[in-house]
């Protein structure tokens, strides 16, 4: 496979940004917690785009203007401030999270700048009430700022330190509500050299920084914490850039499918060569007149509303609407992207997958008569406002130009199922400006120091300590030092030193992986219930055997505190003399049977004992009473 990808010319990097578990926010002294419960501030906007120094518009941010949509911002008074609500410049940019960016760029063997310069990203799709977010370039990558990897090492380009965007609650057609208790959380952003291979080097080297992170103890936790933008390109297709990918171990499917994705554009760029297409400009019809005695619910439902049915012919297009690109997603899909984003609408129809919907075989030869196609052209039809469906259809007309020449570099938002979607144009470098607000950071020799001395273990002494002080395996050790999970099991261990490491490093590989297999979901689950699970099984309130059962029903109600779980699941631990009391009475239940088949009744004993304690006491230690107390009967009788 890896051969493969070196033929096709794959290049990906990475962007890794990760927030910073610190007190106040990166540029003001308002904390760093998510609420959700109602905010009493609610305030709209509308945003608009800049000119860089240059008297530049980037292209990106212009899309966002032309939605025309206005934001609507939800905030707390005693949890956000004006610095957030941009009714107050910015505060001196937060020494804690810079402290904690320096540290995490010493690790990686990077070289800081002696000033940094705070920076201006044009950003207007809402995420920031400012119009941009503010970024600041802190360390550069040096030949020794390396992630090794068996498929050769990746070097490190850039550190950054910025400040997080708002959190969106929902989106309509007019407007977005975004809360501002996530915005100016610190975030720092890695970003990675373009020299992996192959989708598998792209997860190891995610997971790799993801450690790199956890190891130091300073990021946060849990869901929305940590993601990852992918730049993947290959030799005869473009630069992709793919946002949000926020599961690490989505990462290899996602640049799969990306490479599966251009492979397939670049099949329809060629079957248009065949077909002898070099250009797509059809004008755009109104057909209403075709559909109003459809007996198309959906059709009909848009007509009685006033709106308009607006078809555009393409030429030569004819079978390749309805190609597949990806895993339930067609060039079809493609259109509809671009559709939607430029247009506002909120689907098309396509010959491709005619008939369909209700949409009748004459209504359709009637269409491609009225349009004047022959068999290789198809046709894209769209029911809304007349005005949104043409500018939608001018996007789906501009990106079929773009499918005569492969693949279009773009934008794209990450799905759940590692498919991918259109989400603007690639932004450009007129999107960066000084911020004037905030003076530029000198980093001292002394700061550097003083930072170095109090680095912590790296990923080989830890390994170590692993093997011979909590008597991992060397597979466990292993397995928990590059696990995502890695922090949680050294807090675990050092808090609570009454459960052995080796049951805590079990639970949160072993166990964890085996229940995700079963579709638990387990990222539900707060650190801090993990922790009291742990505390529980320290106390002996449970046994190391129901924490499966518990974890499943931690994940299915995560907002049940851990006791009453324990308790609605029956798990509470059994004391010692309940447990003899129990194997007396089903022994002495069961005398006769244990006569006259001998040690043989053992397994019966202990599985009428276990169908009571399961989950409740520690099986090794049941089994050894159940051999005792068999044992005794047998004698007795001998």
């Amino acid at each position: 496979m890896l051969k493969k990808y070196e033929e096709l010319g794959l290049k990906v990097g990475l962007e890794l940004h990760q927030q910073l578990n610190t007190k106040c926010k990166l540029f003001c002294s308002c904390p760093t917690m998510l609420r959700d419960d109602e905010p009493d501030i609610t305030f709209v906007r509308f945003l608009r785009p800049t000119r860089s120094e240059l008297g530049a518009i980037d292209e990106a941010a212009l899309l966002e203007y032309e939605k025309g949509k206005a934001y609507v911002y939800q905030a707390y008074s005693d949890t956000t401030c004006l610095v957030e609500m941009d009714e107050e410049p910015p505060h001196p940019l937060n020494d804690e999270a810079l402290d904690i960016a320096l540290e995490i760029a010493l690790m990686l063997k990077a070289q800081m700048p002696s000033v940094i310069q705070v920076m201006r990203k044009v950003v207007i799709d809402g995420s920031n009430t400012t119009g941009f977010q503010r970024t600041a370039i802190i360390a550069l990558g040096t030949p020794e700022s390396i992630i090794d990897d068996p498929e050769g090492p990746v070097h490190i380009q850039t550190i950054c330190l910025e400040e997080d965007a708002a959190r969106k609650i929902s989106e309509t057609e007019n407007e977005v509500i975004f809360r501002l208790d996530r915005l100016g959380i610190p975030l720092i952003e890695v970003s990675t050299a373009p020299e992996i291979k192959s989708p598998e080097q792209a997860q190891r080297v995610a997971l790799k920084l993801g450690q790199l992170f956890r190891i130091l103890g300073k990021v946060k936790r849990g869901l929305g914490t940590i993601r990852q933008d992918i730049n993947i390109s290959l030799e005869k297709g473009a630069k992709v850039e793919i946002k949000g990918v926020q599961d690490l171990e989505l990462i290899s499917k996602v640049v799969e499918l990306e490479v599966q994705r251009q492979l397939r554009l670049l099949e329809i760029k060629d079957e248009l060569e065949k077909r002898g297409i070099n250009d797509v400009d059809s004008a755009i019809v109104d057909v209403t007149d075709i559909f109003e005695n459809t007996k198309s619910k959906i059709v009909l439902q848009g007509i009685k509303k006033g709106h308009r049915v607006m078809a555009v012919k393409l030429e030569g297009f004819a079978g390749l609407v309805g190609r597949e690109l990806q895993p339930g997603r067609r060039f079809g899909t493609e259109l509809k992207d671009y559709a939607t984003v430029w247009g506002g609408v909120k689907g098309l129809f396509h010959t491709d997958e005619m008939p369909a919907y209700g949409i009748s075989p004459v209504e359709i030869e009637e269409l491609k008569k009225k349009l004047k196609c022959n068999d290789q052209d198809a046709v894209v039809f769209i029911v809304d406002e007349k005005d949104k469906a043409e500018r939608a259809l001018q996007a789906v007309l501009r990106r079929c130009k773009e499918a005569l020449h492969g693949v279009p570099d773009e934008t794209r938002a990450a799905n759940p199922d590692g498919t991918t979607r259109y989400m603007r144009p690639r932004p450009g470098a007129s999107r960066m400006y000084p911020e004037t607000d905030v003076r530029p950071i000198i980093i001292t020799e002394d700061r550097l120091k003083r930072l170095a001395a109090s680095l912590p273990e790296m990923p080989e002494q830890k390994l170590k300590k692993f093997i011979e002080e909590y008597g991992l395996s060397k597979d466990l050790a292993l397995l928990m030092i590059n696990s995502y999970r890695l922090d949680l099991f050294e807090k675990i261990v050092s808090s609570i030193p009454e459960v052995p490491p080796v049951v805590v490093a079990t639970t949160l590989e072993y166990t964890w992986k085996s229940l995700k297999r079963e579709g638990v979901q387990l990222e539900n689950i707060d650190e801090t219930k993990l922790l009291d699970l742990f505390k529980a099984l320290g106390q002996k309130i449970i046994a190391k055997e129901a924490l499966p059962d518990v974890l499943k029903a931690m994940a299915e109600k995560p907002d049940l505190p851990v006791m009453t779980i324990i308790e609605q699941l029956g798990l509470r631990a059994m004391s010692l003399d309940e447990v003899h009391s129990l194997v007396d009475r089903i022994v002495n239940e069961n005398k006769e049977v244990i006569i006259s088949k001998g040690e043989r009744a053992i397994k019966l004993v202990m599985g009428k004992v276990m169908s009571t304690l399961r989950g409740k006491v520690d099986g090794k230690l049941v089994s050894d009473i159940v051999k005792e107390k068999v044992s005794q009967v047998i004698q007795s009788r001998s």
